[in-house]
């Protein structure tokens, strides 16, 4: 590994996303500038190849859904901003889709360092698909790696991002294969007392005392 790759301590869940400034298809971005809304930064291994081209027009069918969410959508490789165009363009005519979110042009890996989107035992010259969703503080809420071979999944990510909002709104969790409309675990009980009044509690749905669920309001 080298020097500039030990600088850095990858971000963990919980951690201050790490702050960059970088040239994109739409200019300048800086991390600060997302502060108040939520993000998905996301990586791409490389533009004109297909998976990537496929990704692309998905992320860019999410991207309506995500807004609503108050989040925004910022992809990345280590390829320019003039092969991001033409590679934009390529897509748009050739799937009648345009992509509206902008695209970093990494090309010395500094971003990419900085939040570990290069795997060497993977690809030592490309940025693997790496999903990072940062809260409107500017937190990482969640991270998801793929391997170059196999493409996203964009429902999940939408409801990841739902499911990351509502914990933060609501203070609760929620189960597997949660969906908006679905219950939510509420925190377990941290006394006996708490167990007890929880059993008696009309509005929860008691399966064990450890473990409880209720619908949102």
């Amino acid at each position: 590994m080298s020097e500039e790759n030990q600088q850095y301590q990858l971000p963990r869940i919980g951690d201050p996303a790490p702050d960059f400034e970088a040239k994109t298809t739409h200019g300048v971005k800086k991390l600060e500038d997302y502060k108040g809304s939520w993000l998905v930064l996301f990586s791409h291994p490389a533009d004109f190849t297909p998976v990537c081209t496929t990704e692309f027009v998905s992320f860019q069918g999410i991207y309506p859904q995500l807004r609503e969410l108050n989040t925004e959508l910022l992809g990345l490789s280590i390829d320019s901003v003039q092969s991001h165009i033409a590679w934009a363009r390529n897509i748009e005519e050739n799937f009648n889709v345009e992509i509206e979110f902008p695209v970093i042009a990494d090309l010395d890996q500094k971003v990419a360092q900085k939040y570990g989107m290069i795997h060497p035992n993977d690809s030592g010259t490309e940025t693997n698909r790496a999903v990072f969703v940062i809260d409107d503080q500017q937190v990482v809420k969640s991270i998801i790696y793929y391997p170059l071979t196999t493409g996203r999944n964009m429902d999940e990510i939408v409801r990841l991002v739902k499911a990351l909002q509502t914990t933060a709104e609501h203070q609760v969790s929620t189960p597997a294969d949660w969906t908006p409309g679905d219950k939510v675990i509420v925190p377990p009980p941290a006394s006996k007392q708490e167990a007890e009044a929880r059993a008696k509690d009309e509005s929860l749905e008691v399966i064990d005392w450890y473990i409880a669920k209720k619908d949102l309001k």
